[in-house]
């Protein structure tokens, strides 16, 4: 019964601080929920795994984690000639780097990361400076893609996308469901056939 009494003590103390400081001032506002960023690790640096001696911020590691394994499962298939690769959006890209010029695969991921770390909540410390989700998907404006997209290739798409976030630890299903809101925010602008 004694050992009862002191657990219900420090409980009590316990919930007493919990009220007291959520009573401040300062936290009438109703708190706002963490941005998708900061769920995937936010403006926390950690050592970046490309660049030895450098650092990162976690969110921004997280989405190049995950777009760079996107671009490696499409690149995959592509080669492979796995049925519905998206073989013909990435052609002009896939070309070059079969010419030994990987450049645009090195743009294609850094704007990727930039537009996704902007645009989730690390706009403080990430700025996407690319075409517009229209421009960048229309081959007429923008010669890095070979062609428009469908319904069926972006779903193939968000399907790659999941299969990258599961690869690199990504498996809460309610952070997996933020991510797809987000991209299926986009597929108006990015579908146009």
């Amino acid at each position: 019964m004694k050992n009862f009494s002191k657990l219900a003590l420090v409980a009590l103390f316990i919930a007493s601080g919990a009220f007291m400081t959520s009573c401040n001032d300062d936290d009438n506002k109703a708190a706002e929920p963490a941005s998708l960023y900061a769920k995937l690790g936010g403006t926390t640096k950690v050592s970046d795994p490309n660049n030895p001696g450098q650092m990162i911020e976690q969110g921004r590691l997280s989405y190049r984690s995950v777009v760079d394994s996107t671009i490696t499962l499409i690149v995959a298939d592509i080669v492979t000639g796995a049925e519905g690769n998206l073989g013909a959006h990435f052609a002009p890209i896939v070309s070059e780097v079969s010419s030994g010029n990987a450049t645009n695969v090195s743009i294609l991921s850094k704007n990727l990361t930039d537009f996704f770390s902007a645009n989730t909540g690390g706009g403080a410390t990430n700025v996407y400076t690319g075409l517009d989700m229209v421009a960048a998907h229309d081959p007429a404006q923008n010669p890095r893609m070979g062609v428009k997209s469908t319904d069926a290739d972006y779903d193939k798409f968000i399907g790659y996308v999941g299969t990258a976030a599961g690869l690199n630890g990504v498996t809460d299903p309610q952070l997996i469901n933020e991510v797809v809101a987000v991209l299926e925010s986009l597929r108006a602008p990015i579908v146009q056939e």
